[in-house]
């Protein structure tokens, strides 16, 4: 019935003067006429010709358009259309004829379902679409039924016909549809703004759920509205395509409560329906921001105790003296040591310790003045800086009243604690102008305010430079003993506490002095390591050592410490490696001790090391086991084939039920682990036969022997094995 209605609907054709046969007829009449109703007649034909070829030749330009083109007369009739025109409405092509009216191929076109739109409501849709031809005022969109969108844009021409233009913009429909898709459901908040007044058009519903708004509120406000004031001056040149100056940097927005937040803003430029405008996400830094408020935090301050660090010292002692090199104001520096401060870590363990090193911390920080700086070193030493100190009765006041501070007693876990503390002074300009010649010279006092009693302040003198002298010598001598043989190992027996059998041997390094006899290690060690000599000595010790165990009875360990600093050098494994090759000593008769301090500073790369090492079937050892701030978790992170109960908790066996308690655990968490429990500094036969009967596996101290050379090591197993209680396994 459509098609019915179509054909019967009026057609206006012009005649078809366009064949050759025409103009074969026209051409056989003109011959006949006169010669000058000829010549006009042939003006008439080569005029039709041009007409014939202009009209070829505008098809041909409306055909190579990218756009459908259609040309309707004043009645909505089809004049001309091109090829794109009717690609674009394929389903209705068909029913392109010249003469044939918009309004009834849009009927047609209906009735067959090709215009989604016009569903329920066809005549309606008709009406409008037709009301719209011949009354235009901007371009719109149609939706077809395959899907496509179709943008129209139709002018009336002089004699009240219509020239239309069709777009495909399915394309860019879709990219709008995702646009909206990654803009709403975008977790990050996002905004679009005019870019001319920056009036915020649109924001999705992340911004919307962060900031607190709702959609109407943000359409009445602009940019600098949602920036804090503080922003202003800068925002033509963030939302102008200049953003890049900007990078890294933080802004502050404001949230409907008016609450401020910190944000890092990426922009750029697009164009919404006809407007062009300005996209923006707001990524919520604060939170970073504060995090890393808090590791600079960090890194200028005692985590422990919120005094400056051994760093922010020094930066703020070098600023106070280039601010007195302008003013001429002293400047003094005060190091704090506590007095036996070990002795009651070790006895009441490290959370009281802790504990007592924040109370004083805070005391230490009540006796100054605003312009002075405290800070915590390291351990139990604390140093104070002193503004404008420009009498030493002043300085010497303020020295005094720390140590009386820190003399009142303390509360630490129900226990009342008496601390005295020694102060070393010195002064700028008198005793130095750097920060590190005083801090130095500062350090030179305390030790001789611990000489001389401790509990009192002394002030640097010259003097007190003859122990860096002192000092230098012993550094230059351990040098000498090194290169030329001088150091010597001894060996301190392990002890099978439940076979009460000898299992083994520490190696132990031994100085002896031709002018002090022997000295201790726990002086000469930690100068090897500030001079760079420990990397050399633990070589020496561990090959050395290799070589000697090589030749005792085949079941004897050899234990042997390495120092963190050790690790520092690298290339543990190859000294390691060579040294069992060079000795042939069997590596499962190798155990290397190491502290918790070498695990303090990179966990990573050390534990990689010890994997490889007891990849070799080398056994590791944690030594001084329960003295540190974190052996458990390092216990969690590394395998240990042993540990070693710090010779503090056995001295304390006898002094109170707590460091029996602490052994105890240790030896539950030992043999959960499937761990050696070795303890060190066993005297007394009471503290052997305690650790045997909590299920300690080995012991070693002066109850069996003190370290001695490796020639008297056959003597100590002959020893040993005449006792009826010990045999040599």
């Amino acid at each position: 019935m459509a098609h019915d209605l179509l054909r019967k609907s009026p057609i206006s054709m012009a005649p078809d003067v366009s064949t050759s046969s025409g103009r074969l007829r026209t051409r056989r009449r003109l011959t006949a006429m006169p010669k000058r109703r000829k010549r006009d007649a042939d003006d008439v034909m080569q005029r039709l010709e041009r007409a014939e070829a202009t009209n070829r030749q505008l098809r041909e330009a409306i055909d190579m358009l990218p756009q459908g083109v259609v040309v309707l007369d004043s009645d909505g009739r089809y004049v001309l259309w091109n090829q794109q025109y009717a690609d674009i409405y394929k389903k209705s092509a068909d029913l392109f004829e010249i003469g044939v009216r918009l309004e009834d191929t849009l009927r047609i076109g209906v009735a067959r379902g090709d215009y989604p739109e016009a569903r329920g409501r066809e005549e309606q849709w008709i009406a409008e679409r037709v009301r719209r031809l011949f009354q235009p005022k901007d371009r719109h969109e149609q939706w077809i039924s395959d899907g496509r969108c179709i943008l129209i844009d139709e002018r009336l021409t002089t004699d009240g016909g219509v020239v239309g233009l069709r777009v495909d913009i399915s394309e860019l429909k879709e990219r709008e549809a995702s646009f909206r898709m990654l803009f709403e459901a975008n977790p990050v908040p996002m905004f679009v703004a005019r870019r001319e007044d920056k009036v915020i058009l649109s924001a999705n519903r992340a911004a919307l759920r962060h900031y607190g708004f709702a959609l109407e509120d943000l359409h009445t406000k602009t940019l600098f509205d949602l920036h804090h004031p503080d922003d202003h001056q800068n925002l033509d040149s963030l939302y102008d395509g200049r953003a890049e100056q900007f990078a890294g940097q933080t802004w502050r927005h404001l949230k409907a409560d008016k609450t401020s937040i910190d944000v890092a803003i990426y922009s750029s430029s697009i164009t919404q329906g006809q407007t062009p405008a300005i996209l923006f996400a707001a990524i919520d830094i604060t939170e970073r921001k504060a995090a890393e408020a808090k590791v600079a935090y960090l890194a200028h301050h005692d985590a422990l105790t919120g005094l400056a660090n051994r760093v922010f010292l020094r930066k703020r002692l070098n600023d106070m003296l280039m601010s007195r090199k302008r003013s001429g104001t002293g400047v003094a520096v005060l190091c704090i040591d506590l007095d036996n401060f070990k002795i009651i870590n070790d006895s009441m363990g490290h959370a009281a310790g802790d504990s007592l090193l924040q109370q004083l911390s805070e005391r230490i920080q009540g006796t100054l003045r605003k312009d002075d700086m405290a800070a915590r070193l390291g351990g139990d030493e604390f140093a104070v800086v002193l503004a404008n100190a420009n009498h030493a009765v002043e300085v010497s006041s303020v020295a005094q009243r720390i140590i009386d501070v820190l003399r009142e007693p303390f509360r630490v876990d129900d226990h009342t604690i008496n601390v005295t503390a020694s102060v070393g002074i010195a002064l700028c300009p008198s005793d130095g102008e750097e920060a590190e010649v005083l801090l130095k010279n500062a350090d030179l006092a305390l030790y001789q305010a611990k000489e001389d009693g401790k509990g009192c302040y002394r002030y640097f003198e010259a003097e007190m430079n003859v122990r860096v002298q002192a000092r230098r010598k012993i550094e230059a001598d351990l040098h000498q003993a090194f290169l030329n043989g001088g150091l010597e190992i001894h060996y301190q027996p392990l002890v099978s506490l439940s076979s009460r059998e000898v299992s083994g041997f520490e190696a132990l390094l031994r100085w002896p002095h031709p002018e002090r006899g022997y000295i201790p290690p726990s002086e000469f060690i930690p100068i090897a390591e500030e001079c760079g000599l420990i990397g050399s000595i633990t070589d020496f010790v561990l090959q050395r050592a290799c070589h000697d165990a090589a030749r005792w009875p085949k079941k004897a360990r050899l234990a042997v410490n390495m120092s963190p600093q050790r690790f520092r050098i690298g290339n543990v494994f190859n000294a390691v490696s060579d040294a069992l090759r060079s000795s042939g000593l069997e590596p499962g008769r190798l155990e290397l001790e190491i502290t918790e301090a070498l695990l303090l500073e990179n966990s990573e790369s050390v534990l990689t090391i010890l994997h490889a090492i007891r990849g070799l079937g080398v056994r590791i050892s944690m030594d001084d086991f329960g003295t540190g701030y974190s052996s458990l978790s390092y216990l969690r992170m590394f395998p240990f084939d042993k540990i070693k109960i710090d010779g503090s908790f056995v001295r304390g066996i006898g002094f109170g039920n707590e460091s029996q308690a602490i052994i105890r655990a240790i030896m539950g968490l030992g043999s959960s682990l499937g761990m050696t429990i070795t303890a060190e500094g066993i005297e007394t036969e009471s503290e052997q036969e305690f650790l045997r009967a909590v299920g300690c596996d080995e012991g070693q101290g002066f109850l069996y022997s003190k370290a001695r050379p490796v020639t008297e090591v056959p003597e100590i197993l002959d020893t040993l094995n005449q006792q009826s209680q010990f045999r040599l396994i």
